[in-house]
């Protein structure tokens, strides 16, 4: 299937510059087939992320200090389930949809616990610039339990109530009982990694 946008030279000059700050173009009355198509264009772009709900589609770039951010989340949150003995899986930020609820997406970051699973139990996701599609309602069709957010300097984690109802801000994790979240970020200073890293584990061990 051949797929035609109509997006701007200087848009689309944007999105393939790895250098630039985020930036997105939103498309509508984009069919599930046209966004499987540019899911396989583009799947050689590891900084692009597409977001689809409903026919909507958000095309977006993610800049380097959206990777440092969630490297370090990522680092930290592997560091704490390694020292605490959880069983911990690794997804990074594979595509996953779902036809039937026509949603999809790539997390930033993604964990399974216990098992590997066809959808992910935790979902991380750093925003550096607001706005956008509603990723929540994308997570609540592909029914993931859990999905972490970092905006602004904290995290806050969100937990899927139901199908119906979506997600309630929580406190702690199910599968992560015992983090506290509030510490966590008080460690996510990329400009610091390896100090960060160390110092955290230190006060696990403790």
């Amino acid at each position: 299937m051949k797929v035609t946008l109509d997006i701007a030279s200087s848009d689309l000059e944007k999105l393939l510059n790895p250098m630039m700050k985020e930036n997105r173009i939103a498309l509508n009355d984009i069919s599930w087939d046209e966004y499987e198509s540019l899911l396989s264009i583009f799947k050689d772009k590891p900084l692009l992320r597409l977001s689809y709900l409903e026919g909507n589609l958000e095309i977006m770039t993610n800049s380097p200090e959206h990777e440092m951010i969630k490297t370090l989340i990522r680092r930290l949150i592997e560091i704490y389930a390694l020292e605490k003995a959880i069983s911990l899986y690794g997804c990074g930020s594979a595509t996953y949809k779902k036809e039937a609820q026509v949603r999809g997406l790539e997390p930033d970051e993604s964990y399974c616990f216990g098992s590997r699973k066809e959808i992910p139990d935790l979902a991380i996701e750093v925003i550096i610039t607001s706005g956008g599609i509603n990723k929540l309602k994308i997570y609540q069709g592909l029914n993931v339990p859990e999905v972490l957010f970092w905006q602004e300097g904290k995290l806050t984690l969100y937990r899927l109530i139901n199908e119906l109802d979506g997600y309630q801000k929580v406190e702690q994790s199910q599968f992560l009982p015992e983090l506290n979240f509030e510490i966590l970020q008080q460690y996510i200073n990329p400009e610091e990694e390896p100090k960060m890293v160390y110092e955290y584990r230190q006060l696990i061990k403790e």
